[in-house]
This record gives structure tokens, sequence and C-alpha cells, in this order.
């Protein structure tokens, strides 16, 4: 670490970057707070996108018991087509959105199936839409809850290292300055003196 100059420009560095400092933190504090408040937004939804989802999954397993029936083939009815994922900048936190997406379901025949073939299809493909779009729910938790933790890491540095050394260093320097000022009125005083001394020296030796 460089060592802290005791002078006038030092002291006007130290005291714009404390200033800089303070006007800094409140704009951290604030995304702080804007990330911890779509954080619970987000909890919320992933919450109630999980209920949601094994509401679903209860409510077909019940409705359709004869899905336990291995002779009726169901494998690759229902499948994932497209998901289209967009972005969201909150205060510079990127987090992912959810723009389209498509569930394809296969052609079969409603004579060789089934009755129950029907609500099944519409049941998988409602569990297929909720889980991608918890999956995007607890990815958003996830990225806000790294911001948080990098926001305040940078919230500390500045009130417990950088405010705080900047205000020690500004002391440090005044009181520098106000003991060399002190140094000099004395050093000036003492000259003062000694030259009247020899003046009048002078004019007693004129004498």
């Amino acid at each position: 670490m460089a060592r802290l100059a005791l002078n006038k420009s030092s002291l006007a560095r130290e005291t714009s970057q404390l200033a800089e400092y303070r006007r800094f933190l409140p704009s951290l504090e604030l995304k702080r707070l804007q990330i911890m408040a779509e954080r619970a937004k987000a909890r919320e939804r992933a919450a109630k996108l999980d209920a949601a989802y094994e509401t679903e999954f209860d409510t077909l397993s019940h409705a359709l018991p004869m899905l336990a029936n291995r002779n009726v083939p169901l494998e690759g009815l229902v499948s994932l087509k497209t998901v289209v994922k967009g972005e969201q900048n909150l205060s510079g936190t990127i987090l992912p959105t959810l723009d389209h997406i498509e569930v394809e379901t296969q052609p079969y025949s409603r004579l060789a199936r089934p009755h129950w073939v029907d609500p099944y299809v519409k049941g998988m493909k409602d569990l297929l839409r909720l889980k991608i779009e918890r999956d995007i729910a607890k990815e958003r938790i996830e990225r806000l809850i790294e911001a948080e933790a990098v926001i305040s890491r940078r919230v500390n540095l500045f009130e417990k290292v950088l405010i705080p050394q900047a205000e020690k260093n500004i002391k440090k320097i005044r009181m520098a300055l106000a003991d060399a000022e002190r140094d000099a009125v004395v050093r000036a005083k003492i000259s003062k003196r000694k030259t009247a001394a020899r003046a009048a020296e002078g004019r007693m030796a004129e004498l």
C-alpha cells in the first residue's frame, strides 16, 4: 500500500473520494433492496408453481388410476417442442423469463385408445408447462441470491473499509497540516524575535 502523503493535495484527493463513496453507497443500498424485493416475489411465485404442479399431478393420478395399465402405450404422446426464454434486466442483474413454450402432441386414434387418454394428454401438457415455469422461477431465485451476495459484499466494502479508511486518512492529514501550520507560526515568531534582537543589537552598537 502506498504511503499516505500528508499534504493539501492528498487531503483534496481523499475528500473527493470520500464524497464519491458516500454518493455511491445509497445507490448500492437501493439496488440491494430491489434485489431482495424481487427475490421475495420469485420465491412466492416458485412456491405457488410448486403447489400447482403437485396439485395437478395428484389430480391426474387420482382421476386416472388406469395409468397403471401398461397395455396402453403412452410414451411419446406428449413432448416439449419449443421453449423460448427471454431476459429481464433488474438493476444490472439478468434474470430469465419465459417468452414462449410449445408442447407437442403426437397424433393418435381416439378409436384405438381408451377415452381416458384425452384427459391424460391434457394433464401432461399442463404438467410440462408448469415444470418449465417452475424451473425458470427457481433459476431466477438462484441468480437473485447470487446478485444480493455480490451487492452485500460491495456495501460492506464501502461501509466497513473504504469510507472509514478515507475518514481516517482525512483526519490524519488535517492533524498533520494543523501541526505543520502551528510549527510554521512558532518558527515565524522565533525568527521575528531573533530579527528584532539583531536589529536592537545593531542599534546599540551604533551608539
